[in-house]
């Protein structure tokens, strides 16, 4: 790979919001993006989202351990096959500790216990309108990982989708987290550039590995 002519440092974006490039390196990457092609798999695999008004989302998803569907998540694919929800392993909740422990400190990340991982795959049409992650009962931290595809970051404030807000590129193996006082706030992906993967990933198109905390019991539905 070449040397960056301006090396992208990590940046805080807003105070809680902070954009880590090339986290993931490019084994802990290909390995990630295996892992995604097996739970994109059905039943319980990767689907298209529609929403309460008709209109569907242009990104794909698939979640792990719970399944979130607007505005609201269940143990089973509601809005799909019916089939329960993939299981959320251990190994991906620890992955999203050391990513806040990396970004936020220690102390943000003791107890959260990351249980649930919606991934979205766009295409070089997809986007992603502005949105909070409200749907969690849980003030944790939100951990982004990013594969494939360079796309753009638009990161908000809390109180409106629009203005003032910040683009923020990112690309495979990139990691954005966000908590504190901008756990709330609005977000989305206004573009992603078609063809800009790692030829050595092999992937056509973006990945972004979302992990939360659901804060909800563990026998709740």
């Amino acid at each position: 790979m070449e040397a960056e002519l301006f090396p992208r440092d990590r940046t805080e974006i807003a105070p809680g919001a902070v954009h880590v490039p090339d986290w993931l390196d490019a084994v802990r990457q290909r390995e990630l993006l295996s892992a995604c092609r097996e739970w994109a798999r059905p039943p319980a695999g990767l689907r298209t989202v529609r929403t309460p008004g008709g209109g569907t989302m242009t990104a794909r998803q698939v979640c792990l351990g719970r399944h979130w569907y607007p505005y609201a998540y269940a143990r089973t694919v509601v809005d799909g096959d019916g089939a329960p929800v993939k299981p959320f392993p251990a190994w991906l909740g620890e992955l999203g500790r050391r990513a806040v422990a990396d970004t936020l400190g220690a102390e943000a990340a003791a107890g959260a216990a990351y249980d649930i991982a919606l991934i979205n795959f766009y295409d070089g049409d997809a986007r992603m309108g502005m949105h909070r992650d409200s749907d969690e009962k849980s003030a944790a931290p939100v951990v982004s990982l990013s594969l494939g595809d360079t796309c753009v970051f638009r990161f908000g404030n809390t109180e409106t989708r629009a203005r003032p807000y910040t683009d923020v590129e990112l690309r495979s193996g990139d990691l954005f987290v966000f908590g504190g006082p901008s756990r709330m706030a609005y977000h989305g992906v206004p573009r992603v550039h078609a063809g800009t993967a790692p030829p050595w990933l092999g992937l056509i198109g973006r990945l972004n590995i979302t992990l939360r905390v659901s804060g909800f019991p563990a026998d709740a539905g």
